[in-house]
């Protein structure tokens, strides 16, 4: 039997360890980037593209496409220019879970993507997981996965 004494030395260490995997030390500086990003990405901004993807990334869309970062900037500075009446896109990230490991880092969250178009909102949900490397103290995405939630499970 485990006695009282042990517990209350070993207790505060185990916590302390849950506590610093709950709260990475890069959780606050990702979890900015990603609200950066998506803010950026509702607007096809071009340079925010550049600075969130790395030159390597693998990204696998929620259609099952997959790609890397010159498709992605090709495909955003070939887009029209937008219009007064073109729909409003604006992205939102929900339940981030962010894990890192040394200067690598995951984030996974639940990404809310809304529409406003002839006065109505349609909203669209997906699963997304991200795999960050820290090279020369930045954070740059390598890996991305989305998978849509179908609409009957968004209910």
């Amino acid at each position: 039997m485990i006695s009282r004494k042990w517990w209350s030395l070993v207790l505060p260490v185990l916590l302390a360890g849950c506590l610093a995997a709950q709260n990475p030390p890069a959780a606050a500086e990702l979890t900015q980037l990603l609200h950066e990003f998506l803010a950026g990405a509702g607007a096809s901004n071009a340079a925010m593209h550049e600075r969130f993807w790395a030159e390597d990334l693998i990204y696998t869309s929620s259609s099952g496409r997959r790609m890397g970062k010159a498709d992605i900037l090709h495909e955003v500075k070939a887009a029209p220019a937008p219009q007064p009446d073109d729909p409003k896109v604006t992205y939102d990230a929900e339940e981030i879970r962010i894990q890192q490991y040394g200067e690598t880092a995951v984030a996974a969250f639940r990404l809310v993507g809304r529409t406003e178009k002839n006065g109505k909102t349609e909203v669209a949900r997906y699963l997304n997981t991200g795999t960050f490397v820290r090279r020369n103290g930045t954070w740059r995405a390598v890996a991305w996965q989305a998978t849509r939630i179908p609409d009957e499970a968004q209910k």
